[in-house]
């Protein structure tokens, strides 16, 4: 008889089978969102087999008393038991598919049986950039859930269980109970209460002797997440200014695009779509919240519905076995006006008027004057306008300074032309700096007072760069042929895309880009008088300025054109203004022979006495000369 031999070969083969067999197997488990998935459909299906036997029940024409099939009573008891305690709310009339409405002058709120959640918020009196009813919740963009296991040892989300509807009214106000029966007396309640012309509904999480029902040891958690629609003609606009801001710790920040976070004690969150805003609050600080913002527009040259989506998840505690949880829902403009009603909220922060000095201009300002101004002139355009002549005649004195210092250093120029010629080379710099800034201090001028009157109009420019984009009450409002103030004014569509520039052009960047380039034009010999002349090794300011002259007009060109018209027009009317302000300046206030005449004059006065600052900086100055000619002796 022929003995076996041992094939390798075989066994080769059998390891390679089993080992593609566990590779298989590891690669095709399902992935935690899949259990998940098919643990919803288990418990939907559940609940739609209890419905669909409740309703096969039969009752007996002689007695009305309602029977169950015995094979039904089986079906009915291995659904029941795929929920437990809470199949009882599917056995309710109110396990349907139906909604309930609650409004005011303001708002529209839809809420639906199953989860008990908002499937609709409609804004009222605003529209989308193509005039439809303006909806911030609306086809499942939005969810809200609380998921939690049972005593029972089951994982339950309320979004998938029906709650009973009572709509009631306290006083003028509107008062929706949505309630996830166990029994009669047993239930989780979201309430929500809607009061006359107000952007912010009460809303409460309670629950009433679910201590034996809900297992408090395992993880309780809300979940609410939001998908923003696209409002506002221009998308690119719209993303940039959307946010997710939030307040932890008594501290309000945002997170940018495609970001998360994780933080403890928060009291808000506020879903920012630009000139929308969606806030959850609650009384009670969520012990820690996981944050997520994601960028929807991956592709800024195709047309999409979404631009963001934001979502928190934080977890909720039991407090005596229940839950009872004081919130506030805000569906409604982002409006620093509205927002500064809910004090002690700081829900301006999200109105995002610009941080520090700029901020402040803002509030103090600029809302004041605009509201002063639109409470009787209904054209928007010309609001605008109004507040920058208002602006330019506040900065003339400005002006003023900054011209005459300009004319008081044309008039020093030659003779500083002089201390250069007298003191060149690189060995007589120092020297040449002490002279020049003698000669300044005698004629009691100073290159500073140029610069100081820009500085102090920077805050200014700053404040109003985020003052005009946004402002709500510019939102499709029209002005000549801007058709929407917070948006591009386009009057002509390009075939193309051009980068950095888009697909339209828009006119008032163009006027404002020309009214800058002759402004700078004009400035230009007034910034070339507040220069020193021109010394060895130094760079030629000239040449420098000339190019920002027509580089800085560019750069607003193709900056502006996807801006904000509103604030287009506010830099075009501005310079155009302050070029007429320097022209009346120039050629109606200064005159270059007295302001020669009071230098000389000034020069001509015994010297008052150096400041401590003066005395040790031209000690400093004196000190490092003597080092340079220590050093040239040295070298000799």
């Amino acid at each position: 008889m022929e003995e076996k031999k041992f094939d390798l070969n075989s066994l080769i083969g059998f390891i390679l089978l089993g080992a593609i067999m566990v590779w298989y197997m590891y690669t095709n488990q399902p992935t935690p969102e899949e259990l998940e998935k098919q643990r919803t459909e288990q418990i939907q299906d559940s609940i739609q087999k209890v419905q669909q036997i409740t309703n096969k029940d039969t009752v007996k024409p002689e007695t009305g008393i309602t029977t169950i099939k015995p094979t039904d009573s089986t079906a009915l008891s291995k659904a029941q038991s795929q929920l437990g305690a809470f199949a009882y709310s599917a056995t309710l009339p109110s396990a349907k598919a139906n909604e309930t409405t609650i409004e005011n002058a303001l708002l529209k709120v839809t809420v639906a049986n199953k989860g008990g959640q908002i499937t609709a918020v409609e804004l009222k009196n605003y529209k989308t950039f193509d005039k439809k009813p303006l909806y911030l919740v609306k086809d499942n963009n939005a969810l809200f859930n609380i998921s939690f296991a049972t005593t029972d040892n089951r994982n339950l989300n309320t979004k998938d269980l029906f709650f009973e509807p009572t709509l009631t009214k306290n006083g003028e106000h509107q008062v929706l109970s949505m309630k996830l029966k166990v029994s009669k007396n047993q239930f989780l309640e979201y309430r929500y209460e809607i009061k006359p012309d107000d952007y912010m509904l009460d809303f409460a999480i309670k629950s009433q002797d679910m201590g034996n029902d809900i297992n408090s040891s395992q993880a309780l958690n809300l979940d609410w997440n939001l998908k923003a629609y696209r409002q506002e003609k221009s998308m690119k606009t719209e993303n940039m200014y959307s946010y997710y801001y939030y307040r932890a710790d008594d501290d309000v920040s945002y997170l940018s695009n495609n970001d998360e976070d994780n933080l403890k004690d928060v009291d808000w969150v506020a879903f920012k779509q630009h000139f929308f805003t969606s806030i959850l609050k609650t009384d009670t600080p969520f012990s820690s919240a996981e944050f997520v913002s994601k960028n929807l527009v991956e592709d800024e040259e195709i047309d999409t519905v979404f631009t963001k989506q934001f979502s928190i998840k934080a977890p909720l505690s039991m407090k005596n076995g229940e839950l009872n949880y004081a919130m506030n829902w805000y569906y409604g403009p982002t409006d620093y006006t509205v927002f500064k009603k809910y004090e002690g909220t700081n829900f301006t922060e999200v109105a995002d008027l610009g941080w520090g000095i700029f901020g402040w201009i803002n509030r103090l300002v600029f809302i004041p004057v605009f509201a002063f101004l639109s409470s009787f002139i209904g054209n928007y355009g010309l609001i605008i306008i109004l507040m920058t002549i208002v602006v330019r005649i506040i900065m003339s004195p400005v002006v003023y300074k900054s011209y005459l210092s300009s004319a008081k250093m044309k008039v020093l120029r030659p003779e500083m032309q002089e201390i250069n010629e007298k003191y060149k080379g690189k060995e007589n710099a120092m020297k040449r700096q002490q002279e020049t800034m003698a000669l300044q201090r005698k004629a009691g001028v100073s290159p500073l007072s140029g610069c100081i009157p820009a500085l102090i109009q920077m805050p200014v420019f700053f404040a109003l760069f985020r003052f005009f984009p946004s402002n709500i009450e510019l939102r499709q409002k029209g002005f000549l042929w801007a058709d929407d103030l917070s948006s591009y004014d386009a009057i002509a569509q390009l075939p193309f895309k051009i980068p950095y520039y888009e697909d339209h052009v828009s006119l008032f960047p163009i006027l404002a880009s020309v009214a800058i380039f002759f402004y700078m034009r004009m400035t230009q010999s007034q910034q070339m008088n507040m220069q020193q002349p021109t010394q060895e090794g130094m760079p030629d300011m000239g040449k420098m300025m000339k190019m920002m002259m027509y580089f800085s007009p560019i750069m607003m060109l193709f900056f502006f054109n996807n801006y904000a018209s509103s604030l287009s027009l506010y830099y075009f009317v501005s310079n155009l203004l302050t070029i007429i302000i320097m022209l009346v300046i120039k050629n109606f206030i200064l005159d270059e022979d007295k302001i020669h005449a009071q230098i000389q004059e000034n020069k001509a006065k015994p010297e008052k006495k150096k400041s401590k600052f003066r005395q040790r900086l031209d000690d400093a100055m004196k000190q490092a000369q003597t080092q340079q000619e220590l050093q040239k002796g040295k070298k000799k």
